[in-house]
């Protein structure tokens, strides 16, 4: 698997393809999920090296003798943690993190090869708390 420096657009650009291929098919929802959120411009890449990031890393998933690609593609724990260190920023990782979160929920299905890679990073990044979602709560009225 192929090393980028830390905390480049295409480190946190892979985290997220991992996500969109973790189920082992890309829906055109996660694919719109991404043009919707200006995930391109929130990882500091462009749409042209967002593709070539995708593309290299399925290029590398398929070399790699650590991943299986059953119905899904997984990648063993010790792989998963180097990619996740790729990422040290907190405000990094928390962007990439919510990118992930609204890829796996874009089709209203979030599968274990998702899962994975969502408990992966909130472990590795010690992003517990913001897993959770804040509540809608009205706000008080001001007399």
């Amino acid at each position: 698997m192929r090393t980028y420096p830390i905390n480049s657009a295409q480190a946190a650009a892979r985290i997220v393809a991992l996500t969109l291929v973790a189920d082992g098919n890309v829906s055109s929802a996660e694919l719109d999920i991404l043009d919707r959120s200006d995930a391109y411009q929130q990882l500091g890449i462009s749409r042209p090296e967002w593709k070539l990031v995708l593309l290299e890393f399925c290029e590398d998933l398929l070399e790699a003798q650590h991943s299986t690609c059953d119905e899904a593609c997984r990648i063993d724990p010790w792989t998963m943690s180097q990619l996740m260190a790729e990422v040290e920023d907190p405000m990094l990782r928390l962007r990439v993190l919510r990118l992930c979160i609204a890829v796996a929920e874009a089709d209203d299905l979030v599968t274990d090869g998702e899962s994975i890679v969502l408990i992966s990073a909130v472990e590795n990044w010690g992003l517990h708390r913001q897993m959770l979602r804040e509540p809608n709560l009205p706000r008080e009225r001001q007399p």
